[in-house]
């Protein structure tokens, strides 16, 4: 009796995959993709490719531009900022994130206002809270130890 139900159960989970398989192929999407758990556990270091990290706060005046300006020259690391807000100097696009292997964002807000936006395009990307305040002017020489402190153990770099 318990194979039974294990059979239909496979059968469910085959018929749910084809489904999923052709929807993402109609939307252009590969499937499956690389969970977010597979992404945080493998370091960038070991990866051999530089890894696009995009960094948000609200209007890209401060806070990201900043953090771009810390990490541009790492050898590592291909970075980029923008805003969540609508009148940011660089606001957030589908293409950035599309762009992004992680994004970084400076609050909890910043992470809900970009859900909130591109559900779809942010499946599986990991997004990071740095719970960085908005108490910086750019280039603040403690707004950078912040960053230094924070970014290389998330991204698992030196």
């Amino acid at each position: 009796m318990k194979n039974e139900g294990k059979r239909e159960k496979n059968w469910k989970d085959l018929y749910m995959r084809s489904n999923k398989l052709a929807r993402a192929k109609q939307l252009g999407f590969d499937y499956p993709r690389v969970s977010e758990n597979e992404l945080i556990k493998k370091p960038v270091s070991q990866s051999g490719e530089r890894t696009n990290v995009l960094f948000v706060c609200s209007k890209n005046q401060w806070r990201s531009p900043t953090a771009e300006a810390v990490w541009r020259g790492h050898p590592q690391l291909n970075v980029r900022s923008g805003g969540t807000s609508p009148n940011a100097r660089h606001h957030v696009s589908e293409a950035d994130i599309r762009w992004a292997d992680v994004i970084l964002v400076m609050e909890e807000k910043h992470k809900s206002r970009l859900k909130a936006e591109y559900t779809r395009v942010l499946d599986f990307k990991p997004i990071h809270v740095l719970d960085i305040p908005d108490d910086y002017q750019y280039l603040d020489a403690e707004l950078i130890e912040q960053l230094k402190q924070t970014v290389p153990s998330i991204l698992m770099i030196e």
